[in-house]
């Protein structure tokens, strides 16, 4: 086996991600969840995403959830913005680290945000000078890297040329996100060299989805090439809206409890962390996919 690192950074996306594929959940219920997860020893949360209320209804009450919500020090908070306007949102409630999703389907970019994957590009430069105008970062996430629901494979050159374009539009980091987690091994391999020989100097993080049940061979092989950021939900929470079969984020718990017994560091409780899963549970009213959370941690006895 290659070798692999000694501590991983991972971001929690629950809260956003996890939570905008599911019904409207409580202000109060979404601010509990958000404090709850700043006590598990994340140091990543994206927290809200700034929205239009007609496109994202669950994201609606971000700028309450955000006022309300307690800022741990030390953890990095993290907003999404679709443009110029959620931007202005989001500096204006404080955040510093920003993110702006793109897709490599230009098909799935129109089913999400109504345009084109090139007129999305056309705006990331005026976001990223804003947004580094106010002394803040910009990732940008790059949707549907590995497959599109409606245009089905996707080459790795797109994702590329995509991933050009945003980084010298301004970019800061990029995210590559298996969107309707369609992603293997060995594409996951393709992937990351190219990214890596195409921009060895810009972070990258990568977001599985555990829909055909390859999240945590992808993150393996993605560690063995080098990558140690990457996203998670608390219970497997969430998908994509306008991807159908998308569920299926890769369980923040499951990270960590595979993780940790291989002796990398998360810095996160895993205890704690399935406290948080149960309640997300409970708040979205139906079970979550997460085997740790079902099983509990290898560690867990019965009495003989």
């Amino acid at each position: 086996m290659s070798d692999l690192p000694k501590s991983v950074s991972l971001r929690e996306v629950g809260p956003r991600d996890g939570l905008q594929n599911e019904l409207p959940v409580p202000t109060d219920a979404k601010v509990r969840l958000l404090d709850m997860l700043s006590q598990t020893g994340l140091k990543r949360i994206e927290a809200v995403s700034f929205v239009h209320p007609r496109a994202i209804p669950q994201m609606a009450d971000a700028d309450e959830v955000w006022s309300q919500a307690k800022h741990v020090d030390g953890i990095r908070y993290s907003a999404l913005v679709p443009n110029l306007k959620g931007t202005e949102r989001a500096l204006a409630a404080g955040f510093r680290e920003l993110e702006i999703v793109v897709s490599a389907s230009d098909t799935h970019n129109r089913k999400n945000i109504n345009r084109s994957t090139a007129e999305s590009l056309a705006d990331i430069e005026a976001v990223a000078a804003r947004v580094h105008e106010a002394g803040a970062t910009l990732e940008v996430i790059i949707s549907t890297s590995f497959g599109c629901p409606y245009e089905g494979e996707i080459p790795v050159s797109r994702v590329l040329d995509v991933a050009t374009h945003a980084v010298r539009s301004g970019a800061d980091r990029l995210a590559f996100g298996d969107t309707t987690g369609v992603g293997t091994p060995s594409r996951v391999a393709a992937l990351v060299d190219g990214v890596r020989s195409a921009h060895p100097d810009v972070p990258v993080l990568m977001h599985f989805h555990n829909t055909r049940g390859t999240a945590l061979a992808n993150l393996l092989t993605a560690m063995q090439h080098g990558i140690t950021e990457f996203d998670a939900s608390v219970g497997g929470l969430g998908g994509c809206p306008y991807a159908p079969g998308a569920s299926g984020n890769v369980a923040t718990e499951e990270v960590v409890h595979m993780l940790e017994d291989m002796g990398i560091d998360t810095g996160v409780d895993l205890d704690a962390l399935l406290e948080v899963a149960a309640y997300a549970q409970e708040i979205v009213g139906h079970e979550l996919p997460s085997g740790v959370l079902k099983a509990g941690p290898r560690t867990r006895t019965v009495a003989a």
